[in-house]
């Protein structure tokens, strides 16, 4: 058996050390929710550690570069942790569901990469939920791997209001990069004064800002970032134009066609092959 292994069901992800300990630098990508199951670690960032046992759940920040070592228990058992990642597609999905009255206001952006959780009854609940899953040959099915990543995002922004502004993109002066953003959501039918919301910026100042990153209005880039995608899917072959359209974000099939013609010089039907 490996020394190390990791498994990642859409998000959740299950790790498990034989040895006595594994240690090395790691950068996450993700906003992350770490519990230990069984032994013991320590994460070290910028001199600062913070030690995690057994029953334990700390909350580590994205792009901090961190030193996670790990501990098997003294009786011989492996070491086991269960994460969840909170991407940034997963956090855009279940901030666009949130209120105004939802959001609150005096949030502040926390400045520690590394966070203790408290273990109440919802986390306790939460991960009891996921252990039969860490020596279970079958898969995390990955509608439960989204519910579980939802009720583990709930209890870390009923632990600290201030996760808010450290999770989603409506804090300021925190802004989000926004091409990035748009790569992410233009099959999504947002509007202008909604993309400047989810980015966390005034209309106006989306607008500006936009200015500095591309020729094209905000619509006109949605726009054409659409038809590219139909292209490239009509380009590969085995796709119907119908499906090409829907898979893009379109729903008017006369003005897909118009668009698409204006853009490429051809209709979709004529897309010639790779």
């Amino acid at each position: 058996m490996e020394a190390f292994s990791r498994i990642n069901y859409s998000g959740v992800v299950f790790s498990r050390v034989d040895r006595e300990d594994v240690r090395g630098p790691q950068r996450f990508k993700e906003h992350t929710l770490l519990y230990i199951r069984s032994g013991r670690a320590e994460v070290v960032c910028d001199d600062r550690r913070t030690p995690v046992s057994a029953g334990d759940c700390v909350f580590l920040r994205k792009d901090h570069r961190l030193l996670l070592d790990a501990w098997a228990p003294e009786s011989g058992a492996p070491f086991r942790s269960i994460a969840l990642f909170f991407c940034r597609k997963f956090l855009h999905a279940y901030y666009r569901g949130l209120s105004r009255e939802e959001l609150p206001k005096d949030a502040r952006r926390k400045q520690e990469a590394v966070l203790k959780i408290p273990a109440g009854p919802e986390l306790e609940s939460l991960f009891l939920s996921l252990t039969p899953y860490l020596d279970s040959a079958d898969a995390l099915p990955e509608e439960v791997a989204w519910m579980k990543r939802l009720e583990g995002l709930r209890c870390v922004l009923a632990a600290d209001r201030d996760f808010y502004a450290s999770l989603f993109d409506f804090a300021q002066p925190w802004k989000i990069d926004l091409l990035g953003f748009m790569e992410e959501n233009y099959l999504y039918d947002l509007s202008v004064p909604e993309l400047a919301r989810y980015t966390g910026r005034s209309l106006s100042a989306f607008k500006r800002d936009f200015k500095r990153v591309s020729e094209l209005t905000p619509e006109k880039w949605v726009l054409h970032r659409r038809l590219e995608q139909a292209h490239r899917l009509l380009s590969a072959g085995g796709c119907r134009v119908a499906d090409a359209m829907l898979e893009s974000g379109f729903r008017d099939p006369a003005f897909f066609s118009r668009a698409y013609r204006r853009q490429y010089g051809y209709s979709p039907r004529e897309t010639p092959g790779e």
